[in-house]
């Protein structure tokens, strides 16, 4: 059990922990929440000793090995799998001296530590980890000096996950990791057999492999069984009962100041008056909970939609050198209200894709037709080292409309989420979610058709992401989505394109069905940059073929049963309808006539709803390939 008993924290003179405690389960998964500048990576800090304490203590077990990924990502000639091997430094030093010692007892001993700690699978464990995060076997035999440090921060995460230890302390972990990358880690963490501390703003990683949720609010430390969803329940609940509580108080208090107020200087009621005042001093207020809503992002709109499509691609080919396409054979078309998602691992070209369709690349063949005034907005996350450090957010709205008085520039920088003050405050003090929401409002600031986002919510925290996906969500033109966040696809995807083997195609299932094909790679084979078939497809072609013939019987037999169903209400309901057409019936037999009324309309209810169901079962059927 990990212990944080009174501890009270300050970083730079602000208090971001005061007198907080929570004691933590042993071997517990736990997400920890709050909003961006709370104070979580500096409780990481104070876990391992690097930060100390204003007051109070924290408990670990004693000899907790303790994790986290390297500030640095790591570089030099050595290879990624050998990087990784040598994160367990127990093993790499009994390898060694295993080599050079001449002793044969001390060698026996080695043997059996080797054997203890498993060191001979431990190869086949950092190539399945280097895997699942986006690395196939050629990749790993490369040195970590020919990769970029985004994918040189995948190796470091490699190499602290192969060294399990005890206590897996992580700050937002997939931050540099594609859509497939974040779905094998949720699985890898979902198992991950000992105690996990983890920062994220990813509701689906909270969701999908959490067991506890820590939320760091008002100072203080609350711990929540459950993941992300069960959490938010349970807060807007509990905030719910604090304000009837504190309504309830305030009721309360105003009674008795109204009682001694009235009574005070009456003889007969002076004891009581005085025996309410006395309440009312130790009457403590209650503290308003402040909910965390963010700020509403706002995506300037444009003046009209076109007419469809707004793009086609007819057999095109794009690439940054002459001859050498990256995506080849594009057919494709956006149309002026579509929402897609673009899936499939970093570097198979999504982020070329993405520039091609924004106009920063041209095609190299084919024929790419854009729709006349077509306006494209693109925002990819390298985009905020293009804003201007020194200056504020009304100056670089100012950039934009230069000859707009200045009532004008602070209202559009207030419709971006930076009024008054706010407006004036250096993009150097914004934090990196501010920094987000000044770009995409810079982005979007003549009301685009198109609107291109690449890792949108990289610097975002759990509230800024709602917003921003009510914002797309009311946003009435096109938009094209490249993210590791699961959640925002599904809020906001209706299509998914495939961007894989050198083309992009439309995919036809479903995200779920995604992620059981992301992790049903257990050989660890991912589809490579030069367009290397992908096993993923071809293992699940076979499955989906049993499953459509066990599915097809029981929809066919239930199709025929119905339109069985049918047939009889039918002759039932003409029958009815014949007896009810004779006159005689309704003078001579009036409660005849009533009862046959009755069953004539259950029997057309009955008929409605076997109709309905043999439309849907009809439509399973014809998905299902019947």
């Amino acid at each position: 059990m990990i212990v944080l008993d009174d501890i009270s924290l300050r970083l730079a003179g602000r208090l971001l922990l005061d007198h907080a405690s929570v004691a933590l389960p042993e071997n517990a998964r736990v997400g920890v929440v709050g909003r961006n500048g709370a104070g979580k990576t500096t409780l990481f800090k104070a876990l391992v000793g690097e930060l100390e304490l204003e007051s109070g203590a924290v408990r670990l077990p004693s000899r907790t090995r303790i994790g986290r990924v390297a500030q640095e990502a790591p570089a030099g000639p050595d290879s990624l799998i050998e990087r990784v091997l040598a994160a367990d430094t127990e093993r790499a030093a009994l390898l060694h001296e295993r080599e050079t010692s001449a002793d044969p007892m001390r060698m026996g001993e080695i043997e059996a530590r080797l054997i203890d700690i498993d060191a001979h699978s431990a190869p086949a464990r950092a190539a399945t980890i280097l895997a699942g995060l986006g690395f196939d076997e050629s990749a790993q035999a490369r040195p970590c000096s020919e990769f970029s440090g985004g994918w040189r921060m995948r190796v470091a995460l490699a190499a602290l996950l192969f060294t399990e230890p005890d206590l897996l302390l992580l700050d937002e972990p997939t931050n540099y990791l594609d859509l497939e990358g974040t779905l094998w880690l949720q699985d890898y963490l979902a198992h991950y057999p000992r105690t996990v501390i983890l920062i994220s703003h990813d509701r689906d990683l909270l969701d999908e492999s959490v067991d506890h949720i820590l939320h760091l609010s008002g100072q203080k430390l609350t711990l929540y069984k459950g993941g992300f969803s069960s959490f938010d329940r349970q807060r807007r609940e509990r905030l719910l009962l604090d304000q009837k509580a504190r309504k309830k108080q305030e009721t309360q208090r105003a009674h008795m100041e109204a009682f001694v107020a009235r009574f005070r200087a009456k003889a007969t009621k002076a004891k009581q008056a005085q025996s309410r005042l006395k309440a009312l001093a130790r009457m403590e207020p209650l503290a308003a909970q402040v909910s965390e809503d963010a700020a509403a992002i706002s995506i300037r709109h444009p003046d009209r939609l076109l007419s469809p499509p707004i793009l086609v691609l007819d057999k095109v080919a794009v690439g940054y050198v002459p001859g050498k396409p990256i995506l080849r054979g594009l057919d494709l078309r956006i149309d002026e209200d579509d929402r897609i998602a673009l899936l499939g691992p970093n570097g198979n070209g999504k982020s070329t894709f993405a520039k091609l369709l924004a106009g920063r690349l041209s095609p190299e063949s084919g024929q790419l037709v854009r729709a006349d005034k077509l306006e494209v907005a693109y925002l990819a996350q390298h985009q905020l080292d293009e804003l201007v450090p020194g200056d504020s957010p009304a100056q670089h709205v100012r950039r934009l409309m230069p000859d707009a008085p200045e009532a004008r520039v602070r209202a559009r920088a207030a419709e971006m989420g930076f009024s008054g003050g706010a407006a004036d405050t250096k993009v150097s003090a914004l934090s990196g979610g501010e920094k987000a929401r000044l770009l995409l409002g810079l982005a979007t600031f003549h009301g685009p058709h198109l609107l291109i986002l690449d890792e949108p919510t990289n610097h975002l925290d759990i509230e800024a992401r709602a917003a921003l996906i009510e914002a797309l969500n009311d946003f009435p033109g096109a938009v094209i989505l490249i993210s590791h966040d699961r959640h925002l696809l599904e809020a906001c995807a209706e299509r998914l394109w495939r961007v894989s083997g050198g083309t992009v195609k439309a995919y036809e299932g479903d995200l779920d069905q995604y992620r059981r094909e992301v992790l049903s790679r257990a050989d660890g084979d991912r589809m490579t940059a030069d367009g290397r078939k992908d096993k993923a497809d071809t293992k699940a072609a076979p499955a989906a073929e049993p499953r459509k013939r066990i599915a097809t019987g029981p929809l066919k037999k239930r199709i025929r049963e119905l339109e069985s169903q049918v047939e009889k209400l039918e002759k039932e309901i003409a029958s009815l309808d014949a007896k009810l057409a004779d006159p005689a019936l309704h003078a001579k037999a009036p409660l005849d006539a009533a009862r046959f009324a009755q069953a004539r309309a259950t029997a057309a209810d009955t008929l409605a709803q076997a109709e309905e169901e043999w439309l849907t079962v009809s439509s399973e059927l014809e998905a299902a390939g019947g």
